[in-house]
């Protein structure tokens, strides 16, 4: 019989990923009791020091998953209702009809119609998703930028509205993330972060993983080279940044060994309890910033190739780095994969991002790691 993981064959996607423009990426897929790590390319273009599997790494948006398991948490403790209204909760934040038709559910699942803060934020991307008006000047401007997240949720709850809530397909928000976040400080007196870290991240036994309390990245990691779609040229090492713009949204630091532990335990009812893992796995479709229509769940969504089962999990960005992790329902073979590039791809005269080499070898190495 056929290894199931095939280190060759693993090994030679990583390559080919690399060789299509990748500066470097890491993984670590698991099978059972196999587990596999790989890493091909560079840390540091200017001085060649090499990526290794083991590197800590940004790894955005798969951070709502752990905010998402610590409000379920709470809803377990009866501290929560996923049902219930925000505006119950944070009737400041989110005022009147609105705090009263927006139900903690539509902020997990991003069906609460409130807008992406981000180009209020970032005035120069200011057509994010829509990239044809969108500059990368924000991203300098703002690299030691101390946001406030209450100031950044205002502007997600006075811009105009993306649908009516829990109207579907739902719009990928981080503003919804940014009150979740401000729920777990009400009902835990705790700020977000600091209950995650204990309840999730702690009970996981996860560590290298962490909230990062300044702009560094502590102990080995890659530099991250943004392209914002070719306008950045060179891409520009954005690893140096004050993740405050996102905060328990998107600013978590792990390994892809610990993602790998993470959502391994998730799936097997261990941080949160199998019915609350059923209620993380109901999904509705969802446009995300990209603008593709995906489904999504409480801070989960599954990915699936042609007569397979699904695996379940997360991707996330930041300013030049990304990541993805996906675990099989049965929790036996899981896949986390971190680039440190972002928005390679080209625009067309639309603003539409164009194919690149890049996409085609990153979901070879996907299949191959999620299939065998």
């Amino acid at each position: 019989m056929e290894n199931p993981l095939d280190s060759a064959e693993l090994n030679a996607a990583m390559e080919n990923v690399h060789r299509a423009g990748m500066p470097g990426l890491f993984a670590e897929v698991r099978d059972g009791d196999q587990v596999w790590h790989g890493a091909a390319g560079v840390a540091d273009v200017a001085t060649g020091r090499p990526v290794t599997a083991d590197m800590r790494h940004r790894v955005g948006s798969l951070t709502k998953t752990f905010t998402a398991a610590a409000v379920l948490q709470q809803a377990e403790k009866g501290q929560v209702g996923l049902d219930a209204p925000i505006g119950r909760y944070l009737p400041r934040l989110v005022p009147g009809e609105r705090g009263d038709a927006i139900t903690v559910r539509m902020l997990l699942n991003h069906t609460s119609g409130l807008a992406e803060y981000l180009p209020h934020a970032y005035p120069s991307l200011k057509a994010f998703p829509v990239l044809a008006d969108t500059r990368p000047q924000s991203l300098d401007d703002h690299r030691f930028t101390r946001f406030d997240p209450v100031e950044l949720i205002g502007m997600g709850v006075t811009a105009p509205a993306v649908g009516a809530p829990g109207g579907t397909p739902g719009a990928y928000s981080n503003t919804n993330y940014l009150l979740l976040a401000q729920l777990l400080e009400e009902v835990t007196g705790a700020p977000a972060e600091r209950y995650i870290t204990r309840n999730v991240i702690e009970r996981a036994e996860l560590k290298n993983t962490e909230f990062p309390v300044g702009p560094y990245v502590d102990g080995p990691h890659s530099q991250l080279y943004e392209a914002w779609f070719g306008m950045v040229d060179p891409p520009r090492d954005y690893s140096v940044y004050d993740m405050s713009w996102v905060g328990p949204s998107a600013s978590l630091i792990s390994t892809v060994a610990d993602l790998n532990r993470f959502y391994g335990l998730l799936l097997a009812g261990q941080i949160v309890t199998p019915s609350s893992l059923a209620q993380m796995q109901r999904t509705v479709p969802v446009v995300s910033q990209e603008g593709r229509t995906i489904d999504y769940g409480l801070g989960l969504h599954p990915m699936e190739g042609p007569g397979h089962s699904a695996f379940w999990g997360h991707g996330g960005t930041v300013w030049g780095g990304g990541a993805l992790a996906m675990t099989r329902a049965d929790g036996k073979r899981q896949m986390a994969v971190a680039v440190n590039t972002q928005r390679w791809n080209a625009l067309d005269s639309a603003g539409k991002p164009q194919p690149h080499p890049i996409d085609d070898e990153l979901a070879t190495l996907y299949r191959l790691a999620m299939y065998g």
